[in-house]
């Protein structure tokens, strides 16, 4: 049976309640679409048979959400990526410091590493700087995060798989097409750190912010092996397609394998071998929240794909005279918000509203690389762990995190009106 539109749009704004109101998102996603169904007039059987449809749907995401786990574990626990960051800020001088922090999360996300975790990894060298150039905290928050919001969405990440699966394309073509948006939105993230580097609280001169100190960090050259392998593995079939080479256009080697695959000739190189398999746990319990997250996802965007929503939707963007084209970056930005997550706004936007969005004559990898964009805009609110994981990193009260908010706005608006001029099909 088909569940009328109000019933699942009740479902949906129930689980984003019960978010808001900090219970977690898990539960509230999967209690969400059971009230929807319950109130759309499925049984208890129909109601089950939706919701494990809705999580089912969402397997082929998660299995390359495990597989990232290996490449991120070698990353983080190995010691690379501070070595990675560590190289960027050194290379570039004071003048061009805020570039420098920017790109080192920019990079550390791109290879792979969770948002948070970047702004984790490069706060205590970027504290320093704002110490020894006068920079406030808001200057370099917006860097940071700016960074790595640019970074999140050409990274084989969470997101940038779920958006690849969401629109049936390869996660490399998503990469590809997020790049040029990427870009932009580091330079804009550089031209507001800027112009904010005398604007609000700055880091007390007498307080030292110390980076975690590890033993036996591996070498520049040996850090950038793992991801270089994978950005290689990557690119082989988008290549091969583009110079017409049929033996590169027909490897296809998907990222559930590319990215086990770069982590271990990574962690080999780094001749860390016998921790191998340490990295692989601890990659995958960094990878569980994430995983649980996409389950209750896929039980909600069950929900609304059982529903009459999406056909609404279409019919109130086609009466309004705009075009179907926004229906893309407006269903992330919106999914994203609610959810205060750029994964779990992905696989909302997509996995409801794909078809919908297909409809208008968008390419797949288009659409993909418009809801993923739209779902950097606004991701960063306070009933998502991002919010608050980067206001401790730079140790900033919740009132200035706040204001930190619409600067994070503008990049991930940026790179959404650069995607959506170059897929939207507007001319």
């Amino acid at each position: 049976m088909v569940i009328a539109w109000w019933a699942a749009l009740l479902g949906l704004l129930l689980a984003i309640g019960l978010i808001l109101f900090r219970v977690n998102p898990i539960y509230a996603l999967i209690f969400g679409a059971i009230v929807g169904c319950l109130v759309g007039g499925m049984s208890l059987a129909q109601t089950t048979d939706t919701v494990v449809k809705g999580s089912s749907g969402v397997m082929g995401t998660i299995i390359r959400v495990i597989a990232a786990g290996v490449l991120a574990g070698v990353m983080m626990e190995s010691g690379a990526a501070n070595v990675i960051a560590s190289s960027i800020v050194d290379r570039f001088s004071d003048r061009l410091a805020i570039l420098a922090l920017a790109l080192s999360t920019m990079v550390l996300t791109g290879v792979g590493i969770f948002i948070p975790v970047a702004v984790l990894i490069v706060a205590p060298i970027a504290l320093e700087v704002g110490q020894k150039m006068h920079y406030s905290k808001l200057s370099l928050l917006v860097a940071l995060s700016g960074g790595g919001k640019a970074g999140n969405i050409i990274s084989p990440n969470p997101n940038t798989i779920a958006a690849a699966k969401g629109f049936n394309v390869d996660l490399s073509q998503v990469m590809i097409a997020d790049f040029i948006p990427a870009l932009v939105g580091l330079v804009v993230t550089v031209l507001l750190a800027s112009l904010l580097k005398n604007k609000g609280e700055f880091a007390p001169i007498t307080e030292k912010f110390v980076a975690k100190k590890q033993t036996d960090l591996p070498s520049l050259k040996a850090a950038i092996v793992t991801p270089l392998v994978a950005v290689v593995l990557l690119l082989i079939t988008p290549i091969g397609d583009i110079l017409n080479i049929k033996a590169l256009a027909s490897f296809n080697l998907d990222a559930m394998y590319i990215l086990p695959i770069a982590g271990l000739v990574g962690t080999l190189a780094m001749g860390q071998g016998k921790k191998f398999l340490q990295y692989m746990q601890k990659g995958l319990a960094r990878m569980t929240d994430v995983v649980m997250i996409l389950i209750g996802a896929g039980a909600i965007a069950g929900l609304v794909s059982a529903s009459n929503l999406p056909q609404k939707v279409v019919e109130i963007v086609q009466a309004s005279g705009i075009s179907g084209t926004f229906l893309a970056p407006i269903a992330g930005i919106l999914m994203a918000a609610a959810t205060a997550s750029t994964s779990t706004g992905v696989i909302l936007a997509s996995n409801s509203f794909s078809k919908s969005i297909l409809s208008f004559g968008i390419s797949g990898t288009g659409a993909a690389a418009m809801v993923h964009t739209g779902a950097t805009v606004i991701d960063q609110l306070p009933h998502g762990n991002y919010f608050h994981v980067t206001a401790k990193a730079v140790n900033m009260p919740f009132k200035e995190r706040m204001t930190v908010v619409f600067w994070e706005m503008l990049v991930g608006l940026s790179m959404t009106i650069v995607a959506t001029l170059m897929y939207g099909n507007l001319f």
